[in-house]
């Protein structure tokens, strides 16, 4: 998979600017320098971007480190990587938030100190005990970034009014040029919502469930295809396609910084938070490198890096790293709605219980959503 455009960023300061700036954006631990030290390799399992050279060359050189990256999409790819691999393979796994629990169950992460990240700095309380992150009030997962998932769509074909519903992906004119982010909980997701589930939209029965399934076969007809990161990307890009089902800014905000006619919006039934964690891979050798890593990427200036990332943007979780961005990037920072005052302010929106974090079914497995979307493809 690689990288379908160039974004410019606002560069980012020097190592020697950072640490005499102070402030905010002031790091230590993280730039401990090891230019004695021969470069250790820091095998890294995640989505796409996170171990490219504009989120991490910067702490390589600083550290000596490289990242190796192995890159995945969705979360049950993730795990059946982990699954074929010896024990100690991945030193730091970037997980879906709502993946966590079976990471722990599965014996594949480290129990984690709580008190070495920024638990008071949070931009929202849900975040300091995000669901799934803490067992037995030990923690295993560090939340990095999230981004909200809704109606994305081609301005030149939805009206902003239109997109106000999923109901806009049934627009006749756009009849085979509705595609779908190729895995099922985003877009089951998102139908469970247009159904009416709202907060429920994880834990229905079955009868609901076949109801899900019902609206989504009802949909098939408009669909031209099923899309990795790159198709999705493209189909937006070139037109192909007029709307997908299942993402959000993550993919739409880079084109659109490109000046292509895209945008994502939450609907009147509600949009779904994509949550992306840290943790630290069970038997790895290198925890404290990897410790010293995620701290960083807490930082403030870690935190604008992650919200600028060029394989997809996300959205800053802790204070600091908000009023980092802001004032690195605040074209990027408006663009993204990460404004306080913002009726879009992805805080707001959640504390107005319009986004529902991503989960996993829980009255059906997830292989009975799998077992779906494969008939659903199919179809």
């Amino acid at each position: 998979m690689t990288k379908s455009t160039k974004s410019n960023f606002l560069s980012m300061p020097s190592r020697r600017q950072v640490l005499q700036g102070g402030g905010a954006i002031a790091l230590t631990a993280p730039f401990v320098s090891r230019a004695w030290a021969a470069t250790t390799e820091i095998n890294m399992l995640a989505w796409y971007g996170h171990g490219e050279a504009d989120m991490v060359a910067e702490y390589e050189a600083a550290n000596n480190v490289k990242f190796v990256p192995k890159y995945y999409a969705g979360g049950d790819n993730m795990l059946a990587l982990i699954a074929q691999s010896p024990p100690g393979t991945y030193d730091l796994i970037l997980s879906d938030g709502e993946f966590v629990q079976q990471l722990n169950a599965a014996g594949y992460i480290d129990e984690m100190e709580a008190a070495d990240y920024p638990f008071d700095d949070m931009l929202h309380e849900d975040f300091t005990k995000f669901p799934g992150h803490w067992k037995d009030g030990k923690l295993f997962s560090m939340m990095l970034r999230g981004g909200h998932l809704g109606v994305s769509y081609n301005k030149n074909s939805v009206t902003a009014a239109e997109a106000e519903s999923y109901a806009c992906f049934w627009k006749p004119e756009i009849a085979g040029k509705v595609g779908h982010f190729d895995w099922h909980l985003p877009s089951l997701g998102q139908m469970s919502l247009y159904n009416g589930n709202g907060a429920d939209l994880w834990n229905i029965d079955d009868a609901k469930w076949a109801a899900v399934q019902e609206t989504t076969l009802g949909l098939r007809k408009q669909v031209g295809g099923f899309f990795d990161y790159g198709g999705t990307f493209n189909g937006l890009k070139n037109g192909e396609m007029q709307a997908m089902v299942g993402i959000g800014d993550w993919i739409t905000g880079v084109l659109e910084k490109d000046g292509a006619p895209v945008a994502s919006v939450i609907p009147k039934e509600g949009g779904i938070q994509f949550t992306e964690s840290y943790s630290i891979g069970k038997g790895s050798e290198k925890a404290d490198l990897v410790k010293n890593f995620i701290q960083y990427m807490m930082s403030p200036a870690g935190q604008v890096k992650s919200a600028q990332m060029a394989a997809y943007p996300g959205f800053c979780v802790t204070k600091a790293g908000r009023a980092a961005l802001i004032e690195a990037d605040l074209a990027e920072a408006t663009r993204s709605h990460q404004i306080d005052g913002d009726p879009q302010d992805p805080i707001t929106l959640i504390k107005e219980g319009r986004i529902h974090y991503r989960d996993i079914p829980q009255q059906q497995s997830l292989e009975d959503w799998n077992d779906f979307w494969s008939e659903y493809k199919n179809a």
